[in-house]
C-alpha cells in the first residue's frame, strides 16, 4: 500500500536546465541547490554527469554542500553513463542514479534501433550495475504514455526485478490526459504486485505540451504514485515540466482530496522561486499560478470589494503561504470606490462621500488613458483642500 507521503523530486538543474535561457554555471546550480534544500524538497537531480564536464563539476561540487536532499545524476543506460554518474555522486551521503530508456516502439525503432528484447536486456543489465554502485536506483521508461501497455508492464518489472527502487514513468512529450495518466499508474500497481510489497515507489514526470503536466502529476498522485518529478517555475524542454510550486499548494490546499503530506515548506516558494528568476533569463509570467506578479492581484471592482470584505472570497491561500508578502489591490479601470477609497486612506486621506463621488468619476477617466496608476496619480486627483488635510508631507508618496 502506498504512503501517504509524496516524494519531490526537483529536476530544476538537469531537465529545467535544458530550456533554452535556462543554463546555469556550476555556482548558479549551487545556489539553487541551497534554495531547493531550504524549500524542503527530498531529491534534487543535479545534472546529467555524462553530457558534459560542466555537468560533471556541478553534480559533484553540490553533492559535497548539499546534505539534506538526495542528490540524483542521469544517465542514460549504457555503462559508461551510469559509471559517471557514480563517480560524480561519489561524495554525496545519499546517492540516486536514475536509468532512463526508451519503452515506445517509436523510440526504439527510429531513434535507439533496438529490438524490445534487446531493451529488455539492457534494462536488466545497466539497473543491475547501477544498483551494484548506489543503493538507490530510478529506473525510467522514456515515453512511457505512448508505449504499448504490456510491453511498459514488462519493461517496468524487469527494472523491479534488477533492483530498481524507483519507478519512473513519464509523460515524455506530454501526450496522456489526466484520466489516462492516473489508469496507467493504477493498472501497472495492479498487475506488479511486487511494487507494493518490496515498497517500490513510483514516480510521476510530466511535460506541459496540452498544459496538462500539473493535472497529470496530480492524477498519477491519486493512482497511488509517490514520488513527482517537477522544477520551479515549471522551466524545461518545450513548454516545461509540471512546477513544482503548483503541486505543492494544490496537495496543500485540496488536501481533502489527496490526503498526502510532504517535506515541502510552503513559505519558500515564492522566495526559491525569485532566485531562480535572477539566475536565467527570464521570470515566470506574471498570470502564473502561485508565484506570478498577479497571482495576488486584483483590479476587478468586484473582486476588489470582496477581498477588502474577507480575502476569502477570492483567494484560496493567503500569500503568506507561499512566502508573498501581501495581496495587492491593483488600481485600474475596472477598480470601485471601495478599492479607491481604501488606498487613499492608507495614503492618509479621509473623503466624505460626495468627495469620494467626484474622485472616482475622474479617477475612471484616467484609468481609461493611463494603464498604471500610482499614488502619486490618485493624490493629483484631489482638489487642494483635500490634499490640505493629510498631515504626512506628500512627499513621502513618490
Amino acid at each position: 500500500m502506498a504512503s501517504d507521503r509524496i516524494v519531490f523530486f526537483d529536476t530544476t538543474l538537469r531537465d529545467g536546465e535544458q530550456s533554452p535561457g535556462c543554463s546555469m554555471t556550476t555556482q548558479e546550480k549551487l545556489t539553487m541547490a541551497h534554495a531547493l534544500e531550504d524549500l524542503g524538497v527530498d531529491i534534487i537531480e543535479a545534472g546529467f554527469a555524462m553530457a558534459s564536464e560542466g555537468d560533471f563539476a556541478a553534480i559533484a561540487t553540490i553533492t559535497q554542500a548539499i546534505r539534506k536532499p538526495r542528490i540524483a545524476s542521469l544517465a542514460r543506460a549504457k555503462t559508461e553513463d551510469i559509471v559517471m554518474a557514480s563517480r560524480a555522486l561519489q561524495f554525496a551521503d545519499r546517492a540516486r542514479i536514475h536509468v532512463f530508456l526508451a519503452s515506445s516502439d517509436l523510440h526504439l525503432e527510429y531513434k535507439l534501433k533496438m529490438s524490445r528484447a534487446e531493451a529488455l536486456d539492457q534494462t536488466a543489465e545497466c539497473v543491475r550495475l547501477a544498483r551494484s554502485l548506489v543503493d538507490d536506483v530510478e529506473f525510467s521508461p522514456e515515453d512511457a504514455t505512448r508505449s504499448e501497455r504490456d510491453f511498459l508492464v514488462k519493461m517496468v518489472q524487469v527494472a523491479v526485478e534488477a533492483g530498481a527502487t524507483t519507478i519512473n514513468m513519464p509523460d515524455t512529450v506530454g501526450y496522456s490526459t489526466p484520466e489516462e495518466y492516473g489508469r496507467m499508474f493504477a493498472e501497472v500497481r495492479e498487475r506488479i504486485p511486487a511494487i507494493d510489497k518490496q515498497g517500490v515507489i513510483l514516480s510521476a514526470h510530466c511535460h506541459d505540451d496540452l498544459g496538462l503536466a500539473v493535472a497529470n502529476s496530480l492524477a498519477a498522485i491519486h493512482n497511488g504514485a509517490r514520488q513527482v518529478e517537477c522544477t520551479i517555475n515549471g522551466i524545461g524542454e518545450r513548454a516545461g515540466n509540471a512546477a513544482l510550486e503548483e503541486i505543492a499548494a494544490a496537495l496543500y490546499v485540496r488536501g481533502d482530496r489527496f490526503g498526502v503530506t510532504s517535506g515541502i515548506n510552503l513559505s519558500q516558494l515564492y522566495p526559491c522561486s525569485q532566485v531562480l528568476g535572477q539566475i536565467i533569463t527570464f521570470r515566470p509570467s506574471p498570470n502564473k499560478a502561485i508565484v506570478g506578479d498577479n497571482a495576488f492581484a486584483h483590479e476587478s471592482g468586484i473582486h476588489q470589494h470582496g477581498m477588502l470584505a474577507n480575502p476569502l472570497c477570492y483567494e484560496i491561500m493567503t500569500p503568506a503561504l507561499v512566502g508573498v508578502a501581501k495581496t495587492h489591490l491593483v488600481l485600474g479601470k475596472h477598480s470601485g470606490r471601495a478599492a479607491l477609497r481604501h488606498r487613499l486612506e492608507q495614503l492618509g486621506f479621509t473623503l466624505s462621500r460626495d468627495e469620494l463621488q467626484h474622485t472616482y468619476y475622474r479617477f475612471v477617466a484616467l484609468a481609461d488613458r493611463k494603464k498604471n496608476i500610482y499614488d502619486y496619480d490618485l493624490v493629483g486627483l484631489l482638489p487642494d483642500q483635500i490634499r490640505e488635510r493629510r498631515q504626512e508631507p506628500i512627499s513621502e508618496l513618490a
